[in-house]
């Protein structure tokens, strides 16, 4: 079932299909950030990216709430998007060399997945929402302020903290 395929006929039919690109990429982001911290050296981005990580997989069983919800079984469906993302930041923190580098790399390659997610769930609660669909509503709502932390944590850790500055010098 493709984004514009006449396997979607209804809204109903696209909320679902939103679901499931979301659940995959909320998974292969599961399976992905252990890399990532693996390869972070500063100590803000390491702990940010493991908390990020636990919250990840609550947004995981929220999603499997909300497929319980509509009376479907939890399934993803590839995700092209967050597939080239998540390879993005693997080519990136596989070429970068320098450490203090390397962090403001993985701090920009977390910010783009965080900036997807942002966009899915923000257009999955508008088509949850005109359903009337508030109990689906609550539960993408939580998982898109979590991921709105996220991006400004990641902000903070490059800015405040001075990654970014580290790596300029």
């Amino acid at each position: 079932m493709g984004l514009f395929t006449k396997d979607i006929e209804t809204m109903d039919d696209l909320l679902l299909h939103g679901l499931k690109d979301i659940y995959y990429a909320e998974n292969q982001i599961v399976k992905s950030l252990p890399k990532l911290v693996d390869k972070a050296t500063n100590r803000d981005l390491t702990k940010g990216l493991n908390d990020h990580l636990e919250e990840t997989k609550k947004q995981v069983a929220r999603l499997e709430q909300v497929f319980k919800l509509l009376g479907q079984q939890p399934k993803g469906v590839r995700c092209p998007a967050i597939d080239g993302l998540i390879a993005e930041a693997d080519d990136v923190a596989g070429e970068v060399a320098d450490k203090q580098v390397l962090d403001a790399a993985i701090i920009g390659a977390a910010q783009s997945v965080e900036h997807y997610e942002i966009a899915r769930y923000g257009t999955l609660i508008a088509w949850a929402d005109e359903l009337g669909r508030d109990d689906v509503v609550r539960l993408l709502t939580t998982n898109l302020n979590e991921e709105k932390a996220a991006d400004k944590k990641l902000s903070t850790v490059a800015l405040r903290k001075g990654v970014n500055r580290k790596a300029a010098s």
